[in-house]
């Protein structure tokens, strides 16, 4: 029998955690693997509560996060310290995911030592390259030198193909995304106080339509994110609604949501959640507001619709399947388009219903089949 693989898996934002746990655990459990895990940092609270709902301790955790640091601080940080990192540890594969600053420079620093990269979710492109920024060029150049692309969709295959990559490397293997959200959604039903925070809101809430929501984007930042508190007020105003909105840990979303929506009877701004609680967030909404790209994939597979704050996206499965729909930050479109799904009973079922392209949570599987071979 051939000796294990080494496989250094990088990550260091929540929703990498998310997106990683489900393959980490593949990989845990495969005596074709050595699995390592090296932590950047660059969320810290937040990657840190699902860490420790999903119980992965990693071998290397380089905390890069500074107050108000630079891109260009923050990646030469991440370049020599994930390069260190694989000094020592010298594997054979090293594994990122998505278009995160960790993913671009783990994926480099792998990249200057000739140590082939899997890209997971690899292939998204929304066309431009300030929506979303920089994600869409970190994306970008991951892709130009991954050996493996794990594409969740064709389309996704289709414009890895359209760049010029090798069809051989590239796989379709649906969104680990979905294999998570199935995951902490049975380790919920058996254990409910994992999620259990949120109980206080369903009750003061009840026999409302629920909307959740998230913001956080970057190229939002300003104007739009005083846009989209405009329509929350709006929406709020409906005696039949409420919004729930963690609020994301940026002092640029803070001090506009802050400021906007505190004082509402129908707005909660809470706390970011930890994975589980956000994942009954999902559950208990009707719609879900959000300019995230993780949750234009989780909602649909729990019967949502999606609206989507961002002028363009990396996810047009969805938009094209019906899961979601592209309403910008412009505050009347916001408005109407909720509003439309509020009071229309076919609007919303048409969304709720419709196939959600994005996985069937076997995708970990997937993968670390094809890295085995």
């Amino acid at each position: 029998m051939d000796a294990p693989r080494k496989i250094l898996t990088v990550f260091g934002t929540r929703p990498e955690a998310i997106k990683l746990f489900p393959l980490i655990h593949a990989l845990d459990a495969d005596p074709r693997f050595v699995s390592r895990v090296a932590v950047s940092g660059q969320h810290r609270g937040m990657l840190d509560q699902v860490l420790q709902i999903a119980d992965i301790t990693p071998h290397h955790d380089l905390a890069v996060m500074q107050p108000n640091q630079t891109l260009d601080a923050l990646t030469a940080n991440l370049l020599i310290g994930l390069g260190k990192v694989m000094d020592q540890e010298r594997p054979d594969w090293v594994i990122v995911q998505g278009d995160t600053a960790t993913a671009m420079a783990g994926g480099l620093a792998a990249y200057y030592r000739q140590i082939p990269v899997a890209h997971v979710e690899a292939g998204l492109r929304s066309g431009n390259i300030y929506h979303p920024w920089p994600e869409e060029v970190n994306r970008k150049i991951v892709g130009s030198f991954a050996a493996l692309h794990f594409a969740p969709t064709q389309t996704a295959a289709n414009a890895l193909l359209r760049e010029n990559v090798a069809a051989d490397t590239v796989h379709v293997t649906g969104n680990t995304v979905i294999d998570a959200l199935h995951w902490v959604t049975d380790k919920i039903k058996r254990e409910p106080d994992l999620a259990s925070g949120l109980t206080e809101l369903e009750r003061r809430f009840a026999g409302k339509r629920i909307i959740g929501m998230t913001s956080h984007r970057r190229e939002n930042f300003g104007e739009g994110l005083e846009a989209i508190a405009s329509a929350v007020t709006r929406l709020a105003a409906r005696p039949d609604v409420a919004v729930i909105f963690p609020v994301h840990l940026n002092p640029n979303v803070r001090a506009v949501m802050n400021q906007r929506l505190a004082g509402f009877d129908n707005i909660a701004l809470i706390e970011p959640l930890d994975y589980p609680h956000f994942a009954r967030l999902i559950a208990i909404s009707d719609i879900m507001l959000t300019d995230s790209g993780g949750v234009q994939e989780e909602a649909p597979a729990l019967g949502k619709p999606v609206l989507v704050m961002r002028e363009t996206t990396e996810r047009p499965e969805g938009v094209v399947a019906g899961t979601a729909k592209l309403v910008g930050t412009d505050a009347d479109t916001i408005v109407a388009e909720a509003e439309r799904l509020l009071d229309s009973a076919t609007a919303y079922g048409a969304m709720a219903r419709a196939h959600n392209p994005f996985g069937d949570g076997q995708a970990s599987e997937r993968i670390v089949n094809l890295l085995a071979r």
